[in-house]
């Protein structure tokens, strides 16, 4: 570690001031950025803490949009949200109890680790991303691995899900960290399928368009029989091949259909 100046900001606009300082970072739960100041891979100046903000607290839901404040925990999410079951369920196997009282929804997307969870979630459920500048449709949010079309000062205060007919998460963790090797979400509105993956790929989470396309016309686990998935791109580390994770996106995207 190093040294920094640390804010605790009152309110949502002392936050957003503080973060327009040189060298700020946002800081929330912690669960990745303490770790990253640790290994000395980030050097922030300052870092603003905006945890216990009540302004970014708190589950809504009207008119079929599920919508959860930036600061809200893991936690919150998988006992409050009703209306959406399945992203209830994914918050509530994200890590272990610590990472889901500590680990926040906004910090996760805004991260976009390429294992993380809610990138999927997000990006399948036309979601809106609601900043302190502007409002981001997820299919504009997320550009390749722990990047985002955030400016710098920019702080997610929110985030809009629209709750689809039907979805499933179907999530192969790694046993010591409960991170995704692979993960699958999919949702349907109507005959609009999307199929969000995480975990595979070098550029992280993206769609299946191939599968989407199959399952818009047969939504049935069948469907996607003759598919196969280009292990090109995909990560390769010690927990799986290329080949592997490709194999994994079609067997979770095949249990995700049948579980709806």
């Amino acid at each position: 570690m190093y040294d920094f100046e640390l804010r605790r900001p009152e309110n949502l606009s002392e936050a957003i001031e503080s973060l327009s300082a040189d060298g700020a970072q946002a800081l929330a739960g912690g669960q990745t950025l303490i770790p990253t100041l640790k290994n000395r891979l980030a050097s922030p100046d300052v870092l603003v803490s905006i945890g216990g903000l009540a302004e970014l607290q708190g589950v809504s839901e009207s008119n079929g949009v599920v919508s959860i404040k930036a600061g809200t925990t893991h936690g919150v999410v998988a006992g409050s949200v009703k209306s959406y079951p399945a992203l209830a369920a994914l918050a509530a196997n994200i890590g272990d109890p610590a990472v889901r009282n500590r680990g926040t929804i906004g910090g996760s997307i805004a991260n976009n680790d390429p294992s993380a969870c809610y990138p999927a979630a997000t990006l399948a459920s036309k979601a809106t991303i609601i900043t302190s500048k502007r409002s981001i449709p997820s299919s504009d949010f997320f550009v390749g691995i722990f990047e985002t079309v955030l400016d710098e000062g920019e702080l997610i205060t929110q985030v809009d899900f629209e709750v689809p007919d039907v979805a499933n998460y179907q999530k192969f963790d790694q046993p010591a960290s409960r991170f995704a090797l692979v993960g699958v979400f999919l949702a349907r509105y109507g005959n609009d399928v999307r199929v969000a993956v995480t975990g595979a790929s070098e550029d992280g989470v993206f769609r299946w368009s191939e599968a989407e396309q199959a399952l818009g016309s047969d939504f049935s686990a069948s469907a996607i029989d003759r598919l196969e998935v280009d292990a090109e791109g995909m990560i390769e580390d010690i927990h799986g091949s290329k080949d592997y994770r490709a194999s994994l996106i079609k067997v979770l995207t095949k249990r995700a259909v049948k579980a709806c």
